[in-house]
Order: C-alpha cells, then sequence, then structure tokens
C-alpha cells in the first residue's frame, strides 16, 4: 500500500509512470519527501530490512534451503535494492547529510547490528543463516544512504556478492540437510572429513560475507566504508561517519564470530552423537548435481574479489552509478592481486615449517568426570560460544521479545487488522 501511494505521488510530481522520464526531483516540497518515504518503505520492505524482516527467519525453518537460496538470499535483495538506489539515484536527488539520507544510514546501520546479534545466539542452521540475510541488507541500505558515488556503488556491488555468497551458504546448508536430515546444531558435527566440497566451498563462502580479504566480500564493504569516511568532509552532521562505520565494521566482526560458531558446530566438531533415525548411514558428499553449483558460486566469491575491478566493477557497476571517481582514489593501495599472492606465500611458507618441524606425540588419556562413564553425549558443541550474551543486561529482554514476536510488525498488522 505505501509504495502504491508512493507512486502516485510520484505521478502527480512527474505527471509521468515511464521511469525513463522521471528526472531527479529535489526533495524539498512535502509532497516530495513524502513519496520518497513511501517508495523507500516498499525498496527496503521488499530487500528485507528491519522492522520488516521477521517473515524471513520463519519462512527459513520451513521451506527448503534452495528456495532460500533464490528468494530471500537472491531475488528479493536485487529486486529491492535496485529499486532503493533507481529510487535515490534518479527519481529524487538525495543529498548526502540530509535527513533522508541520516534516515537510510540509521536503518542500514540498525539493521547491520540487529540481525547479526540475533544470529549470534541461533542453534539453528537455517534461521542463522536467514538472520545474515537480513543483516547483509544493512550493508547495502548504508552504502546508497549515504549518496556518496564510491559508497553507492559500493552498495550495489555488495547486492551482487550478496547474492552469490549468500546462495553459496543456503546450497551448504541444503547439502547438509539432505545428507543429516537435520538443522539442528546441536545435532551435527564432524561434517569436514565426509562432505569436503561442502566444507570447503561453505567455508569460502563464510569468508566472503565476514568481509575477510581477497574475498568479494571485503571489496564491496571496503568500498562502503570508504563512502562513510568521506561523509566527515561534509561537517556537521557528517560528524556521525563515526557511528556508522563503528556499526560496519563491528557487524563484519560479528559476522566472522557467527561463522566460527557455525562451522566449528556442523563440520569441525565432534561427530553427531544422536543423529535422527532418518539420516543416511554414514553421512557422504552430496552428487554433483548439488556439489558444482557451490563450486561455481564459491568461484565467483574468489573471482569476484581478486579481480574486483577488472570484471564486476568495470562491467556492470561503475558505470550505472554517476560521479563516481577514479579507482586510484577510493583502491588506495590496496591491490587484490598482491594480496591474494602474499597469502599464498604464507600458506606455502607455514606448510614448510609445520612439515619440517618435529611433531610431538601427545599421549591421549581418559577424561576424568568423578568417576563416571563418558558416554557419546558429552560432546562440546560450538552453538553455545556465545550464548552469554544473551544474558547482558538490557540484551535478555529483548532477545526475549524477539522470539516472542512481540517486535513483529506483521503481527501488530494482523492484529489491528
Amino acid at each position: 500500500f505505501a509504495f502504491i501511494l508512493g507512486v502516485l505521488f510520484l505521478y502527480k510530481l512527474s505527471g509521468t509512470f515511464q521511469m525513463n522520464q522521471l528526472g531527479p526531483i529535489s526533495l524539498t516540497s512535502p509532497l516530495s519527501i513524502s513519496a520518497f518515504i513511501l517508495l523507500m518503505i516498499g525498496a527496503i520492505a521488499k530487500a528485507g530490512t528491519m522492522p520488516f524482516h521477521t517473515w524471513i527467519p520463519d519462512a527459513a525453518e520451513e521451506a527448503p534451503l534452495p528456495v532460500m537460496a533464490l528468494l530471500p538470499a537472491s531475488l528479493d535483495k536485487l529486486l529491492g535494492i535496485y529499486l532503493l538506489s533507481r529510487i535515490c539515484l534518479d527519481f529524487f536527488r538525495l543529498i548526502p547529510n540530509s535527513g533522508l539520507s541520516i534516515l537510510l544510514m540509521i536503518i542500514g546501520s540498525f539493521t547491520i547490528m540487529a540481525a547479526v546479534m540475533m544470529a549470534l545466539i541461533q542453534h539453528n542452521l537455517k534461521r542463522l543463516l536467514s538472520y545474515h540475510a537480513v543483516s547483509q541488507v544493512g550493508y547495502m541500505v548504508l552504502g546508497i544512504g549515504t549518496g556518496i558515488p564510491v559508497a553507492v556503488a559500493g552498495g550495489i556491488f555488495h547486492m551482487l556478492n550478496n547474492a552469490i555468497y549468500k546462495s553459496s551458504l543456503f546450497l551448504g546448508g541444503g547439502a547438509v540437510e539432505h545428507r543429516m536430515k537435520t538443522t539442528d546444531l546441536d545435532r551435527l558435527g564432524g561434517l569436514a572429513k565426509l562432505m569436503p566440497v561442502t566444507f570447503i566451498t561453505f567455508f569460502i563462502a563464510a569468508l566472503s560475507i565476514s568481509g575477510v580479504p581477497p574475498f568479494n566480500g571485503f571489496f564491496s564493504k571496503w568500498m562502503i566504508y570508504q563512502g562513510v569516511v568521506e561523509l566527515g568532509k561534509f561537517g556537521g552532521t557528517g560528524n556521525l561517519w563515526i557511528l556508522w562505520l563503528l556499526a560496519a565494521m563491528f557487524g563484519s566482526a560479528l559476522t566472522l564470530a557467527s561463522f566460527m560458531k557455525l562451522i566449528h558446530a556442523t563440520f569441525l566438531g565432534t561427530s553427531s552423537s544422536s543423529p535422527p533415525k532418518n539420516a543416511h548411514s554414514g553421512p557422504k558428499e552430496v552428487g554433483l548435481s548439488m556439489t558444482i553449483p557451490m563450486v561455481i558460486l564459491a568461484s565467483l566469491c574468489v573471482g569476484f574479489g581478486v579481480f574486483a575491478y577488472r570484471l564486476p566493477l568495470r562491467l556492470f557497476i561503475l558505470a550505472s552509478v554517476p560521479g563516481i571517481p577514479s579507482p586510484a582514489e577510493w583502491m588506495g593501495w590496496w591491490q587484490p592481486g598482491l594480496a591474494t599472492g602474499l597469502i599464498i606465500v604464507g600458506i606455502i611458507i607455514g606448510a614448510i615449517i609445520y612439515l619440517l618441524s618435529k611433531v610431538r606425540l601427545f599421549r591421549e588419556s581418559t577424561s576424568y568426570i568423578g568417576g563416571e562413564e563418558v558416554s557419546p553425549e558429552m560432546k562440546v558443541s560450538g552453538v553455545d560460544f556465545y550464548d552469554t550474551v544473551r544474558n547482558f543486561s538490557g540484551l535478555s529482554k529483548i532477545y526475549e521479545a524477539a522470539e516472542k514476536k512481540k517486535l513483529d510488525f506483521y503481527d501488530w498488522g494482523m492484529v489491528v487488522c
């Protein structure tokens, strides 16, 4: 309803429904501001930002994971963020550090932090991945909301990157569910040796979404960071840039932390003590029809990071953003090829040192637990890595309200209607 009403307001302002005839409208009149806000609500609701996100974790628990890879991870983000970028770049003239620009940056920063904090405490693989699907939208909204060309390009680039690595993560989770018949992290573990291709592709996608160089997620986040820092040049409210930067960078750190938990609980931990009765006996790697898409997507995570400027940015992204400066101004000394080479050299040196050093053999002894027998159920899982966060003063009530759907805008709407 908000989007349709915004379209009617836009027609009142421009006299046409043809998007190629809509010039940038100045956000100076109450009608233009109202049209912008209504269209913005439609775009961010489609993309799944907070507080319009609650259907995504609920849908993730019931829907097959390949469906989640198509809709919340890819299609919804592409459509919603594409619409938001057209609203801010073509339909209206969004001025950096204006009130509407700050509103978008607040929504983006809040979405990054709130969603990743919810992901930290999840015990279900599907819900954890779905909260990250929400969190990553915050980076896109933050980048576009700055109004700085390099950050806008970074937000659009992050939209493309998110579709790649999030699809890989959901497909990897689907492979795990296919073999184990569960996504409960308490009942998973030790799958890295049994499903090596799934593990490697999942690990690459996890590093990408966490913004670790030289993968594609780092490059798009770096562009957003650069644009946020440039806001400081405007003074006044531009000095709030440090808050947006902290939210973005801290969100990346928490994203990495939550994926450390997920990978440990699913792939690197001890084998599940009580696998589901309907799980395949002796889990093994999935077939080629499932591994080939994951390998292709993981390869794109690497390729779009190492060759970010030569491939996606130059071919798809930069031409769509007016006023983008030359790459030398925002890339600085960052050279993805050089960084990748240094990482490979470091791995080779580490492997040589390990192979040439004397490996000490440690004696294994039975754990002493007060005379009781050690049962298979006594395993240490990664699901409780960050459960102490739930008990922090102030956060515990927020978590409780969120789990009881007291913060669900869709439920509020159903009650009102």
